[in-house]
């Protein structure tokens, strides 16, 4: 998962300043990123296959999560969480030179798949209590309802559900 992007740092401690959040600045960038690289709702969105590509796609699922659909702030933390390890998967792992995103939301659920070129199939490892890395998957299938991997003839798509209450 990728780090604290576009939150400013302390510059030592001479100038110890805490690193400030801001949800209108963090609305503001995930709706600039949705402006920039379109709707994954409307179409599968490609992204280039780099780890800043993370904090791109976390915001795209911010934004239509919490804003579009209308769901809670606590379904939108682990959808975010959980579309920020199948991507950084699909970069770490696939060699690939991008990876699409695709969110939808049917009565009752919310699916999100990424698609990246590669077959090389996500294997869930066990996870030990301080294990720092391999955890990906294992948050997806602590967290997500339903997921799984859909071969495709040039590629696959990793995708998860997750069962939402409707309004």
């Amino acid at each position: 998962m990728a780090g604290l992007e576009g939150i400013e740092q302390p510059r030592g401690p001479a100038r110890a300043i805490a690193a400030r959040w801001s949800p209108a600045v963090e609305d503001e960038r995930a709706l600039k990123a949705l402006e920039l690289y379109g709707n994954p709702t409307e179409a599968e969105v490609t992204l280039p296959s780099l780890p800043e590509s993370a904090a791109i796609a976390r915001r795209l699922a911010q934004v239509v999560v919490l804003r579009q659909w209308g769901l809670t702030p606590r379904m939108t933390e682990d959808a975010v969480l959980l579309v920020s390890e199948l991507v950084g998967n699909a970069v770490r792992h696939t060699g690939a030179r991008a990876f699409g995103l695709r969110m939808r939301h049917r009565r009752g659920w919310i699916r999100i798949e990424v698609r990246d070129p590669s077959r090389g199939l996500p294997c869930l490892m066990p996870v030990q209590e301080l294990d720092v890395s391999g955890r990906g998957l294992f948050l997806v299938d602590r967290l997500a309802d339903r997921w799984g991997v859909d071969l495709l003839p040039r590629g696959k798509t990793t995708w998860f559900e997750m069962r939402v209450a409707d309004r």
